[in-house]
């Protein structure tokens, strides 16, 4: 990530993710919190190897890393994924497919992943998969170029792709 680009994120997810100082501990900077969430999610580095790369120990990190995804999806969302919701909105996408990919009547490309989670306390066989271990699916809908237009992501691991888009955003768009 260039460095202007860190900053005009910092500048814009910096007063969600502001703590105070207390008497007891110094708050972190947002700086150090946004550069350890890239990192996070950029390399897949643990809680532990980040602890030591930013000298901020596992627990907080636990705590502020999905503060800081949420702050960035809260912020970045209506800029970055635009769904469209009218079928004006998705012939140019439709258009694209056919010119691309010589598919007709197709506006884009969906499929599921699983990430690997740890077995939520008390949940149960709700996240485990058929392919033998816990999961949470992210679900996306891309374009001709490979860009997404939609994500869903929360899905139980035990649910089918079928059950995820039925219970998604995506299916009310195209039920209206």
């Amino acid at each position: 990530m260039r460095p202007e680009m860190f900053d005009e994120l910092l500048n814009r997810v910096g007063p969600r993710i502001t703590k105070e100082d207390t008497n007891y501990r110094k708050a972190l900077e947002p700086g150090l919190k946004l550069a350890a969430t890239i990192r996070h999610l950029a390399s897949g580095d643990t809680y532990s190897t980040l602890q030591y790369d930013f000298r901020v120990a596992r627990n907080p990190c636990s705590v502020f890393i999905p503060e800081v995804c949420q702050a960035i999806v809260d912020i970045l969302k209506g800029e970055v994924i635009s769904c469209p919701v009218t079928p004006d909105g998705w012939r140019p996408l439709a258009d694209e497919f056919l010119k691309r990919w010589n598919v007709p009547h197709a506006s884009a490309a969906t499929d599921g992943k699983h990430v690997a989670v740890r077995k939520p306390p008390g949940s149960g066989s709700l996240y485990f998969n058929y392919k033998g271990f816990f999961s949470v699916v992210l679900m996306a809908l891309v374009d001709a170029d490979y860009k997404f237009v939609c994500i869903e992501v929360g899905g139980h691991g035990s649910m089918s792709d079928a059950h995820i888009y039925n219970a998604s955003e995506l299916m009310v768009v195209f039920v209206r």
